[in-house]
């Protein structure tokens, strides 16, 4: 035992000394190539004394690296992720800066603006460095990551002999791209694990599968598949706050969408804002009386909520909170952050990101690409974060809760739910995306094979992402021009100019009896009784403010004559949905069609078109308390899968219409199947009571009985 731990202590030796030699040669040719970075005095110095100057800069520079740096980033513990990343290359090239001014040779010099190149890239060798050499030596990396995860950690897994679950949640990637690209074979990890592949397949938790017994071996060098895939539908509000809120705490009741006003608090509520996060994780507890999926030695990593986890890092619900036991939020970034090799690495990565995203944009633009959208401003900037921050840090936390061996892991990678709002679904750059995100898949079960206990990989999705140009690119205003015109309320220029505009002006003028508009006759109600619009993919919400409950369709009516028959009629809107003091709720389309909800089915009607459990979907979101006055569903083409945003999104989710809709659950065959043979999965609700099952049969045997008898009957 004591030679084991001395021969790990001299390869460790080893590999430092290999490093600071790289590292030394490195600072040396950058010496010779920057104009402004010195090694030696303005005299000149002999090749020896250079040397050893660069020799002695590197080995600073590491030494302050190795201790300064976690000092550092512990500092800004209150900066925002993002801003960090920007942050790493001041703060490494201060530390390069340091690092010449304390070299025991008194020699070495650079320019601020060169000391930031210099740092970067030498930070990025020693890190290349020491990763070649510890290929072969798996053991090194797992260690270091496992000190990271069970840092303040004083108990052990609950048991750690039975499997842990980890769920890898890949946000916006419906069933549809899912299968798509297991097909091209840009997600080679998922297609093995759907399909089998050559040679023997690695179970989480390191060894091989062995075949029940009695049962034949397969085919030399074949397996069977380890995965099944399953697609769930999701409700009305296709959409990761709903989504998410029900997978994690059981419960999507009163979200209707991604955004809606509270005319109760007079409040909007945004999904992915932090109060409004953590004001939905509170009702969700209160409505089930229970903490959450994760509340069970649980890790919470990159989502909107915690599940009630005790481990979390980016989770939105409680990035408002100070810093204190129960926000370990931000500390979880900062432990990615603290090593500087990593950082270096990452925000090399995310300058790259920010290139690639102009290229493609100004590619898209030149080629007069449709549908398009907008893609200047700060959104570089964003999908850098979603793609390479983001990712980054959640996949090395999850990996230490795995070495860790904590008991339930849930993580969000929302890399193609970005990009894609942007570029499109099925675009060329999403699926670059998609790529990525199967090596973050491959990187994951090969770290299970170390963990202190076996794992069951479940990788699933929130919702999918229709595609379709927007509302205004196709008619030339958006919906909320649409609703003020529609209730004779000042409309911009543009918005005038366009047809539906005027057909609007037109429909309000007939249903008031005056068929001539005179100049300056506009109603100027109080900015108190305007409309409030919101958005959400391709769904909209109308809310009247100055009214405290929610209205009916005859008092809208009364109010706003022309409103309610402008949009049923309107060529990009599918149908309306709106209290009615007669039939409790009713459903308007085009043509005067009136459905109340008690009659409402799928097959016939406005919800023909949006397939099957539409009926039940609006029906349920009729029932919240805080939906709408008005609740809009855009037009959709089920003969191209398209809908109309009535953001600026060209690839949007949020309501019914194709492939938003159909996300997908991936599992182990040694789980339970989601549903009974027919039965559809339907509702994030249904998900979470599917993910506790699992959660419960991992206490127990590790194969299902009904699993197992499967198998030999297959056999």
């Amino acid at each position: 035992m004591g030679g084991v731990r001395w021969r790990r202590i001299a390869s460790q030796v080893g590999r430092s000394i290999a490093v600071w030699a790289v590292s030394t040669v490195t600072m040396l040719v950058l010496a010779a190539i920057l104009p402004d970075f010195r090694l030696q005095s303005a005299d000149g110095d002999s090749a020896t004394r250079i040397a050893v100057a660069a020799a002695c800069g590197a080995g600073a520079f590491g030494i302050l690296s190795a201790v300064v740096w976690p000092l550092l980033v512990r500092l800004l513990l209150l900066v925002p992720a993002l801003v960090l990343g920007l942050l790493v290359f001041f703060l490494n090239g201060s530390l390069l800066l340091l690092a010449l001014r304390i070299n025991p040779s008194g020699r070495g010099e650079a320019a601020p603006e060169t000391a930031v190149i210099v740092a970067a890239v030498m930070s990025a060798v020693a890190s290349a460095t020491g990763a070649a050499l510890a290929v072969r030596d798996d053991e090194t990396y797992r260690r270091r990551l496992h000190r990271l995860a069970t840092r303040g950690r004083r108990d052990h897994p609950p048991c750690p002999t039975a499997p842990g679950l980890l769920c890898v949640q890949l946000d916006g990637v419906g069933h549809d791209v899912l299968v798509d690209a297991v097909r091209k074979g840009l997600m080679p990890t998922v297609g093995r694990w759907l399909s089998g592949g050559e040679g023997v397949r690695p179970v989480s938790g390191g060894g091989r599968t062995p075949p029940a017994e009695g049962a034949p071996r397969p085919a030399a060098g074949r397996v069977r598949p380890t995965h099944r895939l399953t697609p769930w539908r999701t409700d009305w509000s296709s959409q990761t706050g709903a989504s998410q809120l029900g997978i994690l705490h059981g419960s999507t009741f009163d979200v209707p969408a991604f955004r809606w006003y509270e005319k109760d608090r007079g409040e909007v509520m945004v999904c992915n804002r932090p109060t409004s996060a953590a004001e939905l994780q509170r009702r969700a507890i209160r409505h089930t009386g229970d903490g959450g999926l994760l509340t069970v030695d649980g890790a919470s990593r990159g989502n909107l909520f915690s599940g009630g986890a005790g481990e979390q890092a980016l989770v939105l619900s409680i990035a408002t909170r100070r810093r204190g036991p129960a926000n370990r939020s931000r500390a979880g970034y900062f432990a990615y952050f603290r090593d500087p090799a990593g950082a270096v690495r990452t925000a090399l990565s995310f300058v790259a990101e920010v290139g690639r995203e102009i290229g493609q944009s100004t590619r898209a633009r030149l080629r007069a690409e449709r549908p398009r959208v907008g893609r200047g401003g700060l959104y570089p900037f964003v999908r850098a974060f979603a793609t390479v921050v983001e990712r980054d840090v959640v996949v090395t936390a999850v990996m230490g809760d795995m070495l860790a061996g904590r008991t339930a892991v849930y993580a969000d990678l929302v890399a193609y739910d970005e990009v894609a709002h942007h570029s499109g679904p099925h675009s060329r750059d999403a699926q670059k995306v998609l790529q990525r995100l199967d090596r973050s898949l491959a990187l994951l079960e090969r770290v299970a094979e170390h963990a202190p206990r076996p794992y069951r990989i479940v990788v699933l999705s929130d919702h999918g992402q229709s595609p379709g140009e927007t509302f205004r690119a196709r008619y030339g205003l958006t919906l909320g021009d649409l609703v003020r015109a529609g209730c004779g309320l000042p409309v911009p220029r543009r918005a005038q100019r366009t047809r539906s505009g005027a057909e609007a002006r037109a429909a309000v003028r007939a249903a008031l009896g005056r068929p001539v508009e005179e100049k300056g006759e506009h109603h100027r109600p109080s900015r108190r009784s305007e409309p409030i619009v919101l958005a959400s993919g391709n769904l909209g919400l109308i809310s009247f403010p100055d009214v405290p409950h929610r209205m009916t369709k005859e008092e809208i009516d009364a109010r706003h004559p022309a409103l309610l028959t402008t949009l049923a009629n309107h060529p990009g809107i599918g149908f309306l949905l709106v209290r009615s003091e007669e039939h409790d709720g009713v459903v308007l389309g085009a043509y005067g069609a009136e459905i109340p909800l008690a009659e409402l089915d799928d097959d016939a009607g406005p919800l023909a078109r949006f397939g099957p459990g539409a009926a039940d979907a609006v029906r349920r979101t009729h029932s919240f308390p805080h939906t709408a006055d008005i609740m809009v569903n855009s037009a959709y083409d089920p003969a191209d899968g398209e809908v109309l945003a009535f953001e600026e999104q060209i690839g949007s989710h949020g309501g019914l219409g194709g492939a938003q809709s159909h996300p997908f659950l991936l599992s182990p065959h040694e789980l339970s199947a989601p549903a009974a043979d027919g039965a559809e999965l339907t509702g994030a609700e249904h998900v979470h009571h599917v993910l506790r099952r699992w959660l419960s049969e991992l206490d127990g045997p590790q194969v299902p009985l009904t699993e197992a008898v499967e198998e030999e009957r297959a056999a």
